[in-house]
């Protein structure tokens, strides 16, 4: 990533709300002879109040506990889900009201790389139909020869033969059908790319496999990674600034290193302290969380983090104001009231 890189993807306040009808309740407000039974409404907010910059070249990780918002945040980023609130820019176009119609230029330099390999392409369509689609769609080939040959240099950048073309999703094991995804990801040119923890759901064996292949890719095409995973390891090895998540807010945002290093938030220092050490003569304090997760639905008041907190003798200001983010260090900020 050069240093005078610009933001190719700006987000700005984005919110994205679910609207829930949960439980019954009874409406006092008509009299006890007309008293009838209404159906009580909830906002699940799995995005709220999000701001990042992410750079052209650069790989931003996304990480936090299953549920906190991050994969909604990646699809709310690319228009695959519309927002509540806030904006999206794409090189500085806004593109959060955009209707389908004007987003479809804008898909070819946007794409997405899914979590599951198994659910995520089409078992009636072989490889070649599947790599065709988009190139057809965006008419990337003036003749079937040269849609042929962008087909074949497709496989051959995701390290898959040839006779690959012809088979069905189902004939592939499951690091395969990644690169099959990765592929169909790659086949209209992107210049962003959200990773929705791609390789989650992958062998252990062959996870080194596809982080490598991504990194490799980025260099060739010059592209842009938001990279959503839960694995701090792989966040560490393959991204340039991390942004730490929980319960639909960032609560920490720095430079990996910095991150990996010096964390302030409580709850990324949590995080990092359940990561194994590669060697075993070490030792590492671990922070253990107690409860759970609030529910979005509904968050508790001041800090949403201030009922799992371990810090002890925590100020007011922790139990009833939200904490904005703010700089702790250069380049670095998180949403805490103690952070220092």
């Amino acid at each position: 990533m050069s240093a005078d890189a610009t933001p190719l993807v700006q987000i700005k306040n984005l919110e994205k709300h679910f609207p829930q009808k949960v439980g019954w309740s009874k409406d006092d407000e008509v009299g006890a002879m007309q008293r009838a039974l209404t159906r009580k409404k909830a906002v699940v907010r799995a995005v709220d109040d999000v701001s990042l910059d992410i750079l052209e070249g650069e790989t931003l990780g996304l990480v936090g506990e299953s549920g906190c918002g991050k994969s909604t945040l990646g699809r709310t980023v690319l228009r695959l889900l519309d927002p509540t609130a806030g904006s999206i820019k794409f090189d500085d176009r806004d593109i959060t009201r955009l209707p389908q119609r004007g987003l479809r230029p804008i898909r070819r330099e946007m794409q997405m790389i899914f979590q599951d390999p198994y659910a995520s392409l089409n078992p009636r369509m072989t490889v070649g139909t599947m790599l065709g689609e988009p190139i057809d769609i965006h008419s990337l080939a003036a003749n079937q020869t040269q849609r042929a040959e962008r087909i074949a240099e497709l496989l051959e950048k995701v390290g898959l033969p040839n006779d690959a073309l012809t088979k069905y999703p189902h004939e592939f094991s499951g690091g395969q059908r990644q690169r099959i995804g990765i592929a169909r990801a790659l086949a209209v040119e992107p210049r962003f790319i959200v990773c929705d923890e791609p390789i989650s759901a992958l062998d252990v064996s062959i996870q080194a496999q596809i982080v490598n292949l991504l990194q490799d890719l980025q260099q060739q095409h010059k592209l842009t990674y938001l990279f959503i995973s839960h694995d701090l390891k792989i966040v560490q090895h393959i991204c340039d600034r991390v942004a730490v998540m929980y319960l639909g807010k960032i609560v920490e945002e720095a430079a990996a290193e910095q991150i990996y290093t010096a964390p302030k938030h409580p709850y990324t220092q949590a995080l990092l302290s359940a990561v194994p050490l590669p060697d075993p003569t070490l030792k590492r304090k671990r922070i253990l969380l107690e409860g759970d997760v609030p529910s979005p639905m509904n968050p508790p008041a001041g800090c949403p983090f201030h009922p799992r907190c371990p810090v002890k003798d925590k100020p007011k200001e922790c139990f009833e104001t939200l904490p904005a983010l703010r700089e702790i260090a250069p380049g670095h900020v998180a949403a805490c009231h103690v952070a220092s």
